[in-house]
């Protein structure tokens, strides 16, 4: 294992993360979350991921899970998201709605493209290095121009880049550790539509833009209590982001507050949330593998970030806080992976996510809702050395009907008594692609001894 060989590996990781800058996508794992971080767990839903089924691109949700995995290695990911959420006016909103036709907000998803990369390098037969990179958070809404709604909503993006160094040992045949340093920079971009009440297409936009980068950490532990099986826990920390950036607007917005604000400087706080991951799974035969796994993510304690204009000292007047009033979310999926022949390995999975959106603070923004999830996958073994995986997912969701009243945080007195009171019936549905390559690039002749391994197939 050469000096020039772990720097090649470092540099491949290094490359993805450059790709990440550019890298944002609609939202697919509850709130504004990103689950899309492997292509062999798309291919199972994700079900134990942090168990290792995801080969490499498991140290994402469980950094011990490298232990796994002998020698040196990098893995590219690439996944392409095709959201569509379309929210149509239905009656009990606002007489200015009615005047308008009613008319539909039009597909409001926005498709994205998620790279993300993992190398790791075993130094000894204890010790693994391990560095990530990837967009755990992201999301991209935008309604026609000539919707009504856009009053509650007329964009809204969020992006994000992670690198993650991480270190893992094995402590003995059955149990491994892993830590890790999540480096996450976040931005968001926020607009709604300021309402000149007959002419919804000439109105003028109004938003904030502002980003951050900060700290957290990731830790994992892995156990074989039984032959053939493997459970792992996987912990990521909250990062809290303090926006800073700028409240900006079209040069006609007159209307106080919006027209003294042009140009202000603010601030906000995002408790962006810790996730817990458990994996399990179990080796049948020599060719079949069953997986499973149960997430739960702490979106409640997002709240109600404040927004402060840094000008005045005070509070936004046009937008005092964002209203992330989520719950807290779930995923559970169970999997299985099939090895055909020495050249193929097939896959399919199936979850259930309970989204964090809660039904009396739905927003136009991100009209979120439980759903299920059905993936199938392949792994193509060209060689010892290099792997070529697919993955492709299809995700079912319920009504995400919107009700913005007086109950619900997003309602904008403001407004009334044209535009302020919305009921719109959402449709949704994600279809997701990815595609990925795995190499390894020592010399697999020579290789360190790993203990006890579990069915090896990537």
């Amino acid at each position: 294992m050469s000096h020039s060989a772990l720097k090649t590996v470092l540099a491949s990781a290094a490359s993805a993360t450059i790709l990440m800058i550019a890298a944002q996508g609609s939202a697919q794992a509850g709130a504004f979350g990103l689950r899309e971080q492997s292509t062999i767990g798309a291919g199972m839903a994700f079900a134990g991921v942090a168990a290792g089924s995801a080969s490499l691109g498991s140290m994402f949700w469980n950094p011990a899970t490298v232990t796994d995995l002998p020698g040196m290695r990098s893995e590219q990911n690439f996944t392409y998201v095709a959201p569509y959420a379309k929210l149509t006016t239905e009656p009990g909103s606002s007489p200015g709605y009615a005047a308008l036709g009613g008319r539909s907000s039009g597909d409001i998803g926005q498709d994205g493209f998620l790279p993300a990369g993992y190398s790791s390098y075993q130094v000894n037969d204890r010790l693994w290095l391990g560095l990530s990179s990837g967009a755990p958070f992201g999301l991209a809404t935008k309604p026609d121009a000539d919707w009504a709604g856009r009053a509650y909503g007329s964009s809204t993006k969020v992006s994000s880049v992670e690198v993650t160094p991480s270190v893992a040992y094995k402590i003995n045949d059955w149990l491994s550790v892993g830590a890790g340093l999540r480096v996450l920079y976040f931005h968001a971009r926020y607009t709604s539509a300021v309402p000149a009440l007959a002419a919804p297409q000439a109105w003028n936009v109004a938003g904030l833009e502002g980003d951050d980068t900060n700290v957290g950490f990731t830790l994992g532990a892995t156990l074989k209590p039984w032959a053939g099986g493997e459970i792992g826990i996987g912990y990521r920390s909250m990062v809290r982001e303090t926006l800073d950036g700028n409240f900006f607007g079209g040069q006609a917005l007159a209307p106080p507050p919006f027209g003294a604000m042009l140009n202000h400087n603010f601030k906000a706080t995002v408790n962006l949330p810790e996730t817990v991951t458990v994996g399990i799974r179990q080796e049948i035969n020599p060719a079949l593998t069953l997986s499973g796994t149960v997430e739960w993510t702490n979106w409640s304690r997002a709240g109600f970030p404040r927004i402060v204009d840094q000008t005045t000292g005070t509070l936004h007047a046009a937008t005092p806080f964002l209203p992330l009033d989520y719950k807290d979310g779930w995923f559970f999926s169970v999997g299985a992976d099939y090895r055909i022949n020495p050249a193929w390995t097939v896959r399919a999975g199936l979850g259930y996510e309970i989204s964090p959106i809660r039904d009396s603070s739905r927003s136009t923004r991100l009209p979120d809702s439980d759903r299920i999830w059905t993936s199938l996958g392949a792994t193509y073994d060209w060689d010892e050395k290099l792997a070529f995986n697919l993955g492709y997912t299809h995700i079912f969701a319920k009504s995400g009907d919107v009700r913005i009243n007086a109950a619900n945080p997003n309602y904008n007195p403001r407004l009334a008594p044209v535009f302020d009171t919305l009921n719109a019936d959402g449709k949704a549905h994600v279809d997701i692609v990815s595609l990925g390559l795995s190499y390894r690039w020592d010399d697999v002749r020579q290789t360190i001894p790993v203990s006890q391994p579990i069915v090896r197939k990537y």
